[in-house]
Parts: C-alpha cells; structure tokens; sequence
C-alpha cells in the first residue's frame, strides 16, 4: 500500500495547538503508525501549513538533516508531554537544546489599515534554528497551567493529541469527523447486536 492511497489527507490539524499538531503528524492508519513526514519537504510543507515558517526564502540544508531533526524533536515533545500528562517532572534538557539554538528579532509590521503589529522574525540558518518556533510553542504548552486540557482522543485506534478548548472542556475526541463518528458507529453497531 502506497503512501498516497490511504483516505487521510496530509497531516491533521486538530489539535487546537501547534505543539500537539506537531506530534500528530505521527497518525494511526489502518493500525499502523503512520508518519506524515518522509521528506525535508514534507517538514517545510508542515511549518508553512501551520505558519511556523516561510516557505520560500528557506535555507537548503544537507538532505535529511532537517527530516533527522524535526523527528528528533517530535519525541522529545512526545516524551514531555506524557511525563507531564503521567504528573512526572520532565528533564528540560532535550528540548532547551532546541530552545538554546533560537536566534530572533521583533520587527514592527504596518498594515494596510494602518495597524500596528509585531512580529518576531526567526533565523533559520540551521534545522534546529528552523524548528525553534516548534520548541518554542512545546515549551509553552508544557509550562500551561491547563495542562489537564492537554488530552489524547479517547478512541482506541488513535494517537492523536488535542487541547481541550471547548467552554464544557468535555472534548473526548480528536475530532468529531474523525474519531467521534467511528466511536459512535461502534456503538450503535453493539447496540443493534
């Protein structure tokens, strides 16, 4: 079976969290782990899609190395989130390698309404540099004081994180589209036995 044939497209956005958007992008298909990244390109497509990074103007790095580095982080993210979900205390020190490797600047951006923003601009002369605002983003989800909202869906074929951000905070599933329609087939399913 090809990559390509299987029925979900692209990796997931589910999550209501960048962070735990990034460790979705390791999905179960047909009960196997599926990784959505198999390329650097596949990593770049990710940040741009999730606005973590500009496509264009991206340095090239030897082949593979941003791929090496991206999955790199994704476990480490993993592994701190269930420390922190099982109520361990993580060693920072995976990620702050990440963290130490940021180099950015804020620039003041007009718009054409005559609106004021700031934006921080990230150099991304390294892969780890690239994926700093990735690190960035894991770091803050791990210091949230809500981390009781940082859930994985409740179907027992999925992986998938999300950050409860409903007003009831009674989200049980990745998504209803997903994983809620599958848990409620089964369930009318028993019921019609």
């Amino acid at each position: 079976m090809s990559a390509h044939s299987h029925s979900v497209e692209g990796p997931l956005f589910v999550a209501d969290h960048g962070a735990l958007d990034f460790l979705n992008t390791v999905a179960q298909l047909d009960g196997q782990p599926y990784d959505f990244w198999q390329s650097d390109d596949d990593v770049h497509h990710w940040l741009a899609l999730a606005g973590l990074a500009a496509a264009p103007d991206t340095p090239t790095f030897a082949e593979g190395a941003l791929l090496h580095e991206a999955r790199r982080l994704r476990d480490t993210v993993r592994q701190l989130v269930r420390q922190r979900k099982a109520g361990e205390t993580p060693d920072p020190a995976a990620l702050n390698r990440y963290l130490s490797a940021v180099v950015s600047h804020q620039q003041l951006v007009a718009d054409r309404q005559g609106g004021l923003s700031i934006k921080r601009i990230y150099s991304n002369q390294t892969p780890r540099q690239l994926l700093a605002p990735v690190a960035e983003l894991a770091a803050s989800l791990l210091v949230e004081t809500h981390f009781e909202l940082v859930r994985e869906c409740e179907h027992p074929d999925c992986t998938l994180w999300f950050y409860d951000r409903t007003k009831s905070h009674r989200r049980r599933w990745c998504s209803m589209a997903l994983c809620g329609n599958r848990a409620k087939v089964a369930r009318f399913r028993q019921q019609r036995k």
